[in-house]
């Protein structure tokens, strides 16, 4: 945990939380210590050992040119390199099934009332200028900094056509249609081929994943991440140094007869060489598949995923990723984890923990290289819950129910990432951000607002604005949690470097300051 962290409390706001105004909090505001915690696993220790220390925790997972007036007078610039593609969501964010379902409300916080127009003893208050939105609470060491960012300017009325954003990335049914038919077609033929297999892989099945089945896939159904899923009764994870997130596998009694004992490695689970035999199952089929050119991609070092991009008929790519899934506790490393208790309440919290984990081959980071028989902890199907229940009423954005943005603003926020990183392609350091930072970022503001009436479609201006604030914050203190492993720091500088971390948020900061022109 931060040392640096400090409390924070809530006072109950009159203004709506999504713009709150920007004033020095109380002496009391420094009386709660925040739940929440910042994204994705910290490699491990760059002088571990190649196995590290190990402790048992019981078994359980373009835009055009910019012309002159988008440049700012001065921004940092980091060192160039080659063009890179955007990479694909992390693999481990998704989770299967669409339907927006209901979950138990927690405790509802004081409406807010709407800015320029709050009662006071009965009167409409005076008009003024409308205060520039920031958050009422940030979870980091600077409770003060909302009134700091972009030294207190107000981003230029008219400015803000995000509705008419939305429909650009809105997913057209025709298209979705013919992507899921190519998509299940070569999905499926793979995972029967697998299952046909009187050996290790017989046991797969399949669990989708990633930013389509979340619903908040933008632009284009043209990345889909699934996973094949084999469950694993009676194993024991050993950590991997302190990292939290990284774990050695191993069985709990001999495994003898089990078709998996071929890829041990001494008495532990080697994570390469099952991928590596996997990959070699999914690529001697791809051929069969009829009427689809398929290819499989080069694989990348650290990578849990089998990358196929389809040609034909539609240009899609595909990551397949084979996870453990472990039915039994989550380790301790999470037991402060999935803050969700006042936005989503305790016993769905408690109920989510009692879902399988999962374990993925992404190694851990050793030196400059990886411990290839270490797994990841992936909660793909806890986040997708999360996403497609995300209201504190049973019926939030339901089709005879109130609609939120909270959707809308993530999807704005991946679009903001996305067109910064074809803007500055030849930017090395903006490849080190990814979907996944987003969207961790995002659940922690969630857990900060968690009122359905804080993220009005009506709204939706000053959620986005606020969502865009706590994440110059992350970026700012250099603390972004795991939302599901506290211990972990997915803006620590050994996972992303200070200067890529101040050209990313100058960039954002200038994007705001003049009304996003990227989006226009």
């Amino acid at each position: 945990m931060d040392p640096q962290r400090g409390k924070a409390t809530r006072t109950a706001p009159k203004a709506r939380a999504c713009a709150p105004k920007a004033s020095a909090p109380s002496a009391k505001g420094a009386a709660r210590k925040p739940n929440e915690s910042p994204v994705v696993p910290a490699a491990a220790r760059p002088n571990a050992q190649r196995r590290g220390s190990t402790r048992s925790s019981g078994s359980q997972q373009k835009e055009s040119a910019p012309g002159p007036q988008e440049r700012p007078p001065a921004r940092a610039r980091c060192a160039g390199a080659k063009k890179a593609p955007l990479s694909a969501e992390d693999a481990v964010d998704g989770q299967e099934g669409l339907a927006e379902g209901p979950l138990p409300p927690a405790a509802m916080r004081p409406p807010l009332s709407r800015d320029g127009s709050r009662r006071t003893g009965g009167a409409r208050s005076a008009p003024g200028r409308r205060p520039r939105p920031a958050p009422a609470v940030l979870h980091g060491p600077d409770p003060l900094v909302a009134a700091r960012i972009l030294g207190g300017k107000e981003a230029p009325p008219g400015t803000w056509k995000l509705q008419a954003v939305l429909e650009k990335l809105r997913l057209r049914r025709q298209e979705i249609s013919a992507a899921a038919e190519v998509v299940n077609r070569v999905v499926d033929h793979l995972l029967r081929r697998v299952q046909s297999f009187e050996s290790e892989f017989k046991d797969v099945t399949l669990l989708r994943a990633g930013s389509y089945y979340e619903q908040v896939k933008i632009s284009a159904p043209n990345e889909f991440d699934v996973m094949f899923k084999l469950s694993l009764p009676r194993i024991e994870l050993q950590e991997y140094g302190d990292s939290g997130a990284h774990y050695f596998v191993k069985f709990k009694r001999n495994p003898k007869g089990n078709p998996l004992r071929q890829f041990l490695e001494g008495e532990f689970l080697s994570a390469s060489k099952m991928l590596l035999k996997f990959r070699e199952i999914i690529k001697g089929e791809i051929k069969n598949i009829k009427d689809t050119d398929i290819k499989m991609e080069r694989k990348k070092k650290g990578s849990p995923a089998v990358t196929l991009r389809i040609t034909k008929p539609k240009v899609i790519s595909v990551d397949v990723i084979l996870a453990l899934e472990a039915k039994a506790n989550w380790p301790p490393s999470t037991q402060e984890g999935l803050p969700i208790s006042n936005w989503l309440g305790r016993k769905v919290r408690r109920s989510l923990r009692q879902e399988p984990f999962y374990l993925v081959a992404k190694h851990a980071k050793e030196g400059n290289d990886f411990q290839e028989e270490t797994w990841r902890l992936s909660f793909s199907h806890t986040e997708k819950y999360i996403l497609k229940n995300h209201g504190q009423s049973k019926t939030c954005c339901e089709a005879e129910g109130v609609k939120c943005c909270r959707k809308d603003c993530l999807k704005l926020m991946k679009y903001l990432l996305e067109e910064l990183k074809n803007k500055f392609g030849n930017q090395r350091c903006l490849n080190e951000f990814c979907s996944y930072h987003v969207k961790t970022a995002f659940l922690h503001i969630c857990t900060q607002q968690p009122d359905d009436r804080q993220w009005q479609v009506k709204d939706l201006e000053h959620c986005f604005d606020h969502c865009v604030a706590y994440f110059l914050e992350y970026l700012r203190t250099e603390h972004l949690k795991h939302f599901f492993i506290p211990g972990v720091n997915l803006f620590s500088p050994d996972q992303i470097k200070k200067m890529s971390k101040a050209f990313l948020s100058k960039e954002i900061e200038y994007q705001r300051l003049k009304g996003f022109p990227l989006f226009q």
